[in-house]
């Protein structure tokens, strides 16, 4: 379940950066939530990588939640307007993610499902 946790936190992580880079063309001063976010968000990621969901779901589902969300929070937070055909767009990204997710195959049971921290050896 942690493993789920660090790849949600990198999502808000990034989609947070994203949001703060639009209002930091009109205020420069969020350009360090800018770059606090966008740095979170790669410690997030590498964090849910070494908790051993493969890199195909991770990185799936944080680009098409990441999209889907900064459409909409831009729609909502600078008045950005979405056309029906951007709303089928994003529907076609998360049906995407969830044939990546559902076609991956589950890893073979002598796979290691992690990397020990302190040997850097899979345990």
């Amino acid at each position: 379940m942690a493993k789920w946790l660090w790849l949600f936190a990198a999502i808000g992580s990034e989609v947070a950066a994203t949001m703060a880079l639009r209002a930091a063309v009109d205020h420069k001063a969020w350009i360090v939530l800018v770059i606090a976010g966008y740095a979170g968000a790669f410690v997030f990621i590498g964090v849910t990588l070494r908790a051993g969901v493969p890199v195909a779901t991770t990185y799936g589902i944080w680009g098409a939640t990441g999209v889907a969300l900064t459409a909409i929070l831009g729609m909502v937070l600078f008045g950005e307007t979405l056309s029906t055909l951007t709303w089928v767009g994003i529907g076609v990204v998360i049906v995407g993610v969830v044939l990546v997710q559902t076609g991956t195959p589950p890893p073979p049971a002598d796979a290691p499902a992690s990397i020990d921290d302190a040997s850097g050896v899979a345990s």
